[in-house]
């Protein structure tokens, strides 16, 4: 039985998104259709969103259109589920750098930098790095770019696999850190313990009772920050193109009655 907190919801499903090319575009704000939908949906089931990157930069997305997007999804998890959120709640976090100790944190930035260093593309930026509370987000050419630079990296590594090379020297390399690497968004990848995929988020909604737990994602691929999830078996996983086929979905699946 579902818990009492969403016990009015006709449908006593969770349904869990990803954020960038399942709700918006690549770092761009949601959409007027989007907000709407997400509404209506709340209306019938309970919702939530998962995404790899830090809050702040999910809730710039998702907090448009007069919308707080920790008001507007019954769960929030950012960086996978190390920041949690129920009903505009914080849940208890998990933290990297506890996690790996500063020393060997070091000595993996400290090559990631290198590596970084004698790579030569065609584009570079700045914030090749970011540290994040619960991962390393790693990016060849530097998240301080334009959205045309992103898109004009996301062409050339499509066809060179920058990003698939690196994290593979990677694995290689620190086989002894327990770490996980994921390919997502358009220029960067994360650097994680095992386990610490957008799986973690489940632990916070496997025990409320629903009948269903839905996600849906992009990056579903072996190797895509949506695949543990994606192919979990305590969810149901719906592979999109962008959140088009999200919005067609949805109304489909959970709007059509």
């Amino acid at each position: 039985m579902v818990s009492a907190e969403f016990a009015n919801r006709p449908q006593k499903k969770l349904v869990l998104f990803d954020v960038d090319d399942t709700l918006t575009r690549p770092r761009q704000p949601a959409t007027t259709e989007m907000i709407d939908l997400l509404r209506k949906l709340k209306d019938q089931v309970v919702i939530g969103f998962v995404g790899g990157s830090d809050l702040v930069k999910i809730t710039d997305q998702l907090s448009v259109h007069g919308e707080n997007a920790l008001e507007l999804f019954d769960f929030g998890f950012a960086e996978n589920g190390l920041i949690a959120y129920k009903l505009g709640k914080k849940q208890a976090s998990q933290s990297f750098i506890n996690y790996i100790g500063e020393e060997r944190y070091k000595k993996l930035v400290n090559f990631i930098l290198h590596y970084l260093a004698d790579m030569d593309l065609p584009i570079k930026r700045g914030t090749f790095v970011e540290f994040r509370n619960g991962m390393v987000n790693v990016s060849p050419m530097g998240r301080n770019a334009t959205v045309d630079e992103r898109n004009e990296f996301a062409a050339y590594d499509k066809i060179h696999k920058i990003r698939a090379a690196f994290v593979e020297v990677l694995r290689e390399k620190f086989a002894d850190y327990g770490l996980t690497y994921t390919i997502g968004g358009q220029i960067s990848f994360d650097v994680f313990p095992n386990g610490w995929d957008k799986t973690y988020c489940l632990r916070f909604v496997e025990q409320e009772g629903f009948d269903e737990i839905h996600f849906f994602g992009d990056k579903t691929y072996e190797g895509g920050n949506d695949y543990e999830i994606f192919t979990d078996a305590r969810t149901i996983g719906h592979s999109v193109k962008g959140p088009a086929d999200t919005m067609r979905i949805c109304t489909e699946l959970f709007l059509s009655s």
